[in-house]
């Protein structure tokens, strides 16, 4: 098992594009890898800068509050990028330790460009902190070549795992400020001063490891790496645009920004007149297909559509079109599925 766990690290490197040496698989979901970021670099009193453009910007907010830090909030309307202007005024505030976004908004399925806002936190010489929890797999993120200093993610999306895992990396810097702390990190179970040698070549004990979860991560990431991240990521890209592409041409609406939709999540405004839970429970018992509702301020006007992993394929954009010009027609929507699919399928 020492050897899975090492060869784990291996491949997270791989994943993040990372030579971070404290990477690592932590014992919880993604939300437990926002947390574990934010609670060992944050300390009471300290000033955060967190954009805020759906439900898990805000949940970083919560987390930031419940640390006893500041936060500094960038906000934008759900289902748009957030401006980098917006966040160089927050950061000539002065002060500011940590910056932290959201690379791909689970709720709102937007796709946040990185390099810019990455080079503002680097020239206030704050910590950078990204949520790849949808992306990772998905879309490219660079750690290095973009200069994140803590990113986290979750094993059920792109990378196709089971859920129970949220594999974290810090860069030295981070970890410099992780072992500078004038207190004690306030979470034991998340504390990476611990944590880093429970993975590392100390193996001191520190909780007893989820093992199926580590060996099942291992080999998802074996998976994407014989199909190669380059061409894991294209397929993401071929499928997702296809996908939407044909939503479209059903005449329904994509509530991310164009231009900035990520594609293996996307996000439907549900048509005027439909009932979205009915559509949702319909798909499910005549198509075995599972969409999500939406969240927060989307939540009763969207459908959440998933390609990711080993889903991402076309046989399922297809299924997925058809069952849903399916699941419309019954509740007296005319909609032109032969259009959608035919569009689709010229992407694919």
């Amino acid at each position: 098992f020492l050897r899975v766990m090492d060869d784990t690290r291996a491949l997270l490197r791989a994943a993040f594009e990372t030579e971070n040496e404290l990477t690592v698989a932590m014992s919880g979901t993604g939300s437990a890898g926002m947390e574990t970021c934010l609670v060992n670099l944050l300390e009471p009193g300290d000033k955060a800068v967190v954009w805020v453009n759906g439900v898990f910007g805000q949940r970083m907010v919560d987390i930031v509050r419940r640390i006893g830090a500041e936060p500094i909030i960038v906000s934008a309307p759900w289902g748009r990028i957030i401006d980098a202007a917006d966040v160089e005024k927050a950061l000539a505030q002065g002060g500011v330790k940590l910056v932290a976004l959201v690379h791909v908004e689970t709720s709102t399925g937007v796709w946040q460009p990185i390099e810019d806002i990455a080079a503002l936190a680097k020239a206030h010489d704050c910590l950078f902190v990204l949520d790849t929890v949808t992306s990772l797999g998905g879309v490219p993120v660079r750690i290095d070549a973009w200069g994140v200093d803590a990113a986290y993610s979750g094993t059920q999306k792109c990378l196709s795992a089971p859920p129970g895992l949220a594999p974290v990396t810090f860069s030295e810097k981070a970890r410099q400020t992780l072992h500078a702390r004038r207190r004690p990190v306030q979470s034991w179970y998340l504390d990476l001063t611990m944590i880093e040698q429970y993975w590392g070549d100390d193996r001191a004990y520190h909780h007893t490891a989820p093992v199926s979860m580590v060996y099942a991560l291992r080999e998802a990431l074996r998976i994407a790496h014989e199909e190669g991240w380059e061409a894991r990521r294209e397929r993401h890209l071929r499928v997702g645009r296809a996908l939407q592409a044909g939503l479209e041409a059903m005449g329904l609406t994509l509530l991310a920004q164009e231009g900035y939709r990520a594609p293996m999540l996307s996000t439907v405004a549900v048509p005027e007149g439909v009932d979205e839970a009915a559509v949702r429970s319909y798909l499910l018992a005549e198509y075995g297909i599972e969409i999500a509702g939406g969240l927060g301020e989307f939540k009763g006007r969207a459908w959440r559509i998933g390609m990711m992993g080993h889903s991402a394929r076309k046989r399922n954009v297809q299924l997925v079109l058809a069952a849903l010009g399916d699941a419309l027609h019954r509740q007296g929507q005319k909609v032109p599925v032969e259009a959608a699919l035919e569009t689709a399928a010229h992407m694919l």
